[in-house]
């Protein structure tokens, strides 16, 4: 009996539909994800990846995932409840699902597009920084208040993929279901979008941690770092809002006052996700080949162009970050080589630097080739969550942020992305990342997380404002959404 065949289908419309315009009519379902490149012409701005009405769900919270078995109809069909180590879930009912199907040779894939295609569906979701204590003993003692699972993974047959190379849109399906998904897109997108509620800020951002709190939190680091516990320490401040109004609105904002490569909108029954983020944690291709990109060095931009060029020649030569970026790259080193052949793991680019509209980044690409006898989701598990958003060593500098940091992180310094039934995976670091919660206490509430990396010849008052200094693309991009 031949199987199934999953197929890529040009998608055309009648009128030059933008990215953002298509999504729209996706935006208000729940389990729709869109992985935005965004429009910048950042080297890793490639594709765009949409998804939407999962067959499986999978949310992990402390040690139980749920996994929900939906129709086509996205009727519920069957819930279980599994123990199990979540990423080993999510790969078997990746498996399970795809192993119906026979996937496209990727020379094909190749001609069609003009490059490999990432995703020819698979697992898409969130990976929560606290998904981590599934891998890892660490302490409970920070306060969880925000209602959201460690891990939020839909198991996608369909998706749309958008080629910013040659502003094309194709459909990845079964071939079963081809003819009726292409009517489906169609008549969504012929048919008018209701009007969305403009967005806004209710009360001015509150921090969880203040600037006398800061320092003392930053004096306690130093105690940590001077002691020999960890040679680097990430401490973050979270801010808070009440919010009114449609949450895409407010991505929409932030997507195009950032141009993040690893921008990501994910909406959930009772959550969304905004995610604005410059950082690639994971990627992976078919060939095993190993990508992961730690930032680690900031500095402000400015409208001026020679201060904005003396800005980027300072980080450039700053010897403090380049120390910081350091040592990062040799924790990722030794992450990357638990799952990459012995003497694969490199580092061809060393302190980088990138710009991006309200910061420049000092980044510094680390390469491997993945062992024959692991996969993805390996990597994954033995990296997570990414050294550049904890500090080193990796454990010690996770207990000390638990510690000083009054509320847990959340999606915040996860990870958000894919990975395919081809076996490819890209993850990002869930920096600049939002969550928003409709309905909390009979409010909305906006949450939105800023850090850094300490160090022992760190100063105070310039870590205290490079928090500030990250976030100068997003809480003041909002704020003046209210006209």
């Amino acid at each position: 009996m031949l199987k199934s065949v999953i197929t890529t289908t040009l998608l055309t419309f009648k009128e030059n539909l933008k990215p953002q315009q298509l999504f729209a009519h996706f935006s208000d379902q729940p389990w729709a994800f869109w992985l935005d490149s965004c429009d910048s012409e950042h080297q890793d701005c490639q594709v765009d990846i949409m998804v939407f009405q999962p067959t499986i769900t999978l949310t992990t919270t402390a040690k139980n995932t749920v996994i929900n078995h939906f129709d086509q109809h996205q009727k519920l069909i069957k819930t279980q409840i599994s123990t199990d180590d979540p990423l080993s879930l999510v790969d078997h009912y990746r498996q399970q699902v795809f192993a119906q199907y026979q996937l496209p040779a990727r020379q094909l894939l190749e001609q069609s597009l003009e490059q490999p295609l990432p995703f020819i569906g698979g697992a898409l979701g969130y990976f929560a920084y606290d998904l981590g204590r599934q891998f890892e003993v660490l302490p409970d003692t920070a306060k969880q208040d925000i209602d959201l699972p460690d891990m939020a993974i839909g198991i996608y047959q369909q998706a749309i993929i958008y080629n910013h190379k040659n502003q094309q849109y194709w459909l990845v399906c079964p071939s079963n279901i081809q003819a009726t998904l292409t009517e489906f897109i169609d008549n969504l997108v012929q048919s008018p979008l209701l009007p969305k509620a403009a967005f806004n800020i209710s009360n001015a951002w509150q921090s969880n941690i203040d600037k006398k709190a800061y320092q003392k939190k930053f004096k306690q680091v130093q105690h940590y770092l001077l002691s020999g516990d960890c040679y680097q320490i990430n401490l973050a401040q979270r801010f808070m809002a009440q919010y009114q109004g449609n949450e895409f609105q407010a991505y929409l904002a932030l997507r195009a006052a950032n141009n993040a490569p690893f921008s990501a909108f994910m909406r959930f029954k009772n959550s969304v996700i905004l995610s604005v983020s410059p950082e690639r944690f994971l990627k992976v291709n078919q060939q095993g080949k190993v990508q992961s990109k730690p930032i680690k060095g900031t500095r402000p931009r400015s409208n001026s162009p020679q201060l904005d060029k003396k800005y980027a020649n300072e980080l450039k030569n700053a010897v403090k970050d380049q120390a910081e970026n350091l040592m990062i790259v040799d924790l990722l080193r030794n992450d990357l080589s638990k799952t990459c052949v012995a003497g694969s793991v490199k580092v061809p680019k060393l302190f980088d630097i990138e710009s991006f509209p309200a910061v420049h980044h000092l980044v510094s690409t680390v390469e491997g080739v993945l062992s024959a006898d692991k996969n993805a989701s390996d990597l994954l598990r033995g990296a997570f969550p990414g050294g550049s958003i904890t500090g080193a060593p990796k454990i010690r500098a996770m207990e000390i942020i638990e510690q000083l940091e009054p509320h847990k992180r959340s999606v915040y310094c996860g990870s958000i992305g894919y990975i395919s039934a081809c076996g490819n995976m890209d993850t990002s670091i869930t920096i600049r990342t939002l969550v928003c919660k409709p309905e909390v206490e009979n409010t909305n509430k906006i949450y939105c997380w800023a850090g850094g990396g300490l160090v022992a010849d760190s100063e105070v008052a310039s870590e205290y404002q490079e928090t500030f200094d990250k976030v100068n693309k997003i809480l003041p991009v909002l704020a003046d959404l209210n006209g």
